[in-house]
C-alpha cells in the first residue's frame, strides 16, 4: 500500500511544538481510527518509522511524536527528562502524547484514537490510556504499576513482554492480573525464550551482537514480533470495529 509521509509540528499547550511524522496510508480501512506511536529509549529513529508504516499499511492513519523533541536541550538531558518523567508518572511526555492524540484527531478526519509504545514507550501507553479517551492501547514490554488501581479507566488493551527479560519480564504477568481485576478486555502474550525489544529491529552493534549479554536480553525476534503484530491488527479490529457498529 501507498503511504504519504509528512513531517509536522504539532502544537502544545506551552506555545512551544515538537516535531513528529503523519503516516496516511492510500486506502484507509473504514475504522475511523487513528493511532499514536510512542518510540522506546532510542528515539526518534529509523526503526520506529519502520514500525509505524507497518500501523499505516494497515489502514491506520499513523502519528509518531518525538518525546525528546526539547528545544534548547541536547538529546542526553532530554533522555534524562523524559525518563524522569517516566518514572514519576507525570510531566511533559504526557503533555506531548495529549498534544499528539488532538493532533491526529483534528488532522487526519479519525474519531478514535488507538495507542502503541515499546520500551518505556509501553509505559507511557499504558498510563496515557489509563487516563484520557483513548479507545484501544497496544503496550509493549514497558513498565506496568504495581497498583492495580492506576490503570482504572484503561481500555481494552493488547500487548507482549519476553520472559528471558530479567528487567521488566515479570511485568506482562501483572499487567494480565491487573486488567482481570478490572474486567478490561485484553490479549497480552508473554513469550517464552523471548527478551526485551523483541519487536524493535536497531541496526547497531550493540543491539544486534549484544543483546543476550544484558539483563534484558534485547533482541529482535522475528517469530514473536510477527505474532504479535497478527494480534495487534486482530485486536483493534475487533475493538474498534464493534466500536464503529
Amino acid at each position: 500500500m501507498n503511504i504519504t509521509e509528512t513531517n509536522v509540528d504539532i502544537a502544545l499547550a506551552d506555545g512551544k511544538s515538537m516535531r513528529g511524522t503523519l503516516l496516511e496510508p492510500e486506502q484507509r480501512n473504514g475504522m475511523n481510527a487513528g493511532v499514536v506511536i510512542i518510540h522506546d529509549i532510542f528515539g526518534f529513529t529509523p526503526d520506529i518509522h519502520r514500525i509505524g508504516k507497518r500501523m499505516a499499511s494497515a489502514g491506520y492513519p499513523t502519528l509518531i511524536p518525538d518525546l525528546y523533541d526539547h528545544e534548547g536541550d541536547s538529546k542526553p538531558l532530554c533522555v534524562v527528562k523524559t525518563l524522569a518523567a517516566h518514572e514519576r508518572g507525570k510531566g511533559r511526555p504526557f503533555e506531548m502524547l495529549n498534544a499528539a492524540h488532538q493532533f491526529l484527531l483534528s488532522n487526519a478526519g479519525v474519531k478514535k484514537i488507538g495507542m502503541m509504545g515499546f520500551c518505556m514507550g509501553g509505559h507511557f501507553a499504558l498510563l496515557y490510556a489509563a487516563r484520557n479517551p483513548v479507545d484501544v492501547v497496544a503496550p509493549f514490554y514497558g513498565g506496568v504499576p504495581r497498583n492495580t488501581q492506576s490503570l482504572e479507566g484503561i481500555c481494552p488493551v493488547v500487548g507482549g513482554w519476553g520472559k528471558t527479560d530479567m528487567v521488566f519480564g515479570s511485568h506482562g504477568e501483572r499487567l494480565v492480573k491487573h486488567l482481570g481485576k478490572l474486567g478490561v478486555d485484553h490479549d497480552v502474550k508473554n513469550y517464552e525464550n523471548v527478551g526485551h525489544s523483541y519487536m524493535n529491529n536497531h541496526d547497531t552493534f550493540v543491539f544486534k551482537k549484544l543483546g543476550d549479554f544484558n539483563p534484558l536480553r534485547a533482541k529482535y525476534n522475528e517469530v514473536a514480533a510477527e505474532d504479535s503484530w497478527a494480534r495487534v491488527f486482530t485486536f483493534f479490529e475487533k475493538v474498534l470495529g464493534a466500536q464503529a457498529a
